[in-house]
């Protein structure tokens, strides 16, 4: 399918992820840009590394702030500003202006899409700080952690799904999405028959299969490097290239959450306090911690052991981390499709190379959904501080 730049593509997922608003002044022009999965316009190349070295409106009266985020994806029409929609940028843009008093504008460095969740999004903002009482005396800019404070204020009052957990002072120069060095994404899934626990819903994908760890490891091997992407890029992406250097990929095993100790653990843990020797991998006479049970195991009259009444079986938790510079439109979570795949039995490694080596998304399973997708980390090579929240 073509990815003509001419005729705006719109994502099945979110029909509205194309940004509304003009072209911001800071933004750099004339450089060659791909798309991470989230839809960002990232720089290639050598360009990357003297992107934003000027800004086109230098207002020496304006201070620009580095904002990290956090939120809820499910809440939210996706990150980037939508008409008649409620989206991350719109609300943080609210809540700064009833700080400073005027309209900004916050741009953000991954435009995740409805139900993508952020551990930490980044954003910069431009602020004037501007006398109420004397309109016409600028002040010295804010210190970051009044910005932080001041924000998170008119955020709480609103629906509480999003939260500034970080502010520094940045130069002027200096762009969220261009600057970005390295993005790190999160994928959760929940492996085992029991139904979703209310206190997980639209946090991560419930897959009823129990998923082979181990497969899934070695999947990854096949995955990581630099490689011709095609057949993990949504139709909708407008990246001019699919190649893409996959830094890391992997899959872990970790204690499902919310996580409450059993009796077994309870006992271990206090073995452990009691005699700091005692190991939690050791042989003890109590049970093994394991991280896919957390049932009380009672004997039943046939012998056979029971679970407890009244006690939720624990489902099995696996993390899939994704980290690149760059990720093409939906490329984790049709990564994490393949994955699941493999795990479940349906694929085997020699699938996961003809699939790789199709370059075209016809031949991959279908993606993961939004809902088990974290943006975790996005990394900078910052300036020297000034200031700090």
């Amino acid at each position: 399918m073509s990815n003509d730049q001419s005729q705006p593509l719109i994502s099945e997922t979110n029909k509205h992820s194309l940004d509304q608003r003009p072209e911001s002044p800071q933004r750099p022009s004339k450089f060659p840009k791909v798309n991470d999965d989230a839809g960002n316009d990232v720089l290639e190349g050598e360009e990357q590394k003297e992107s934003v070295t000027r800004t086109m409106n230098p207002n020496p009266r304006l201070q620009r702030y580095l904002i990290a985020i956090e939120y809820i994806g499910t809440r939210f029409a996706g990150a980037q500003q939508q008409p008649n929609c409620r989206t991350v940028v719109g609300v943080l843009q609210e809540a700064f202006q009833k700080f400073v008093g005027q309209p900004v504008s916050v741009f953000c460095s991954s435009r995740t899409d409805a139900g993508v969740h952020a551990l930490s999004n980044v954003c910069h903002v431009d602020v004037e700080r501007i006398s109420k009482r004397k309109p016409g005396d600028v002040l010295p800019p804010h210190e970051p952690l009044v910005v932080k404070r001041a924000v998170n204020h008119f955020l709480q009052k609103n629906e509480g799904d999003i939260m500034v957990i970080d502010v520094r002072c940045v130069p002027a120069d200096f762009h969220a999405r261009y600057k970005a060095q390295e993005r790190t994404y999160f994928y959760r899934l929940l492996s085992g028959p029991e139904s979703v626990s209310s206190f997980e819903r639209d946090r991560a994908w419930h897959v009823p299969e129990n998923l082979d760890l181990l497969a899934m490891q070695k999947a990854c091997n096949i995955l990581i490097g630099r490689h011709d992407f095609s057949s993990f890029r949504a139709a909708a992406c407008q990246a001019n290239s699919p190649i893409r250097t996959l830094d890391e990929l992997n899959v872990i095993e970790v204690v499902s959450t919310p996580f409450f100790p059993s009796i077994s653990e309870r006992l271990k843990s206090s073995s452990v306090m009691e005699d700091p020797t005692v190991s939690l991998g050791s042989d003890t006479n109590h049970s093994q911690i394991s991280l896919n049970t957390n049932e009380e195991k009672l004997e039943g009259s046939n012998g056979e052991a029971c679970q407890e009444f009244g006690l939720r079986r624990r489902h099995r938790c696996f993390v899939v981390t994704a980290r690149a510079r760059s990720f093409l439109y939906h490329q984790v979570r049709l990564l994490v499709g393949v994955l699941k795949s493999v795990g479940a039995g349906v694929l085997t490694d020699p699938d996961v190379k003809r699939i790789l080596e199709a370059k075209s998304i016809t031949a991959a399973p279908p993606m993961a959904p939004a809902c088990g997708l974290y943006l975790g980390h996005v990394k900078y090579d910052l300036p020297p501080e000034t200031n700090q929240s």
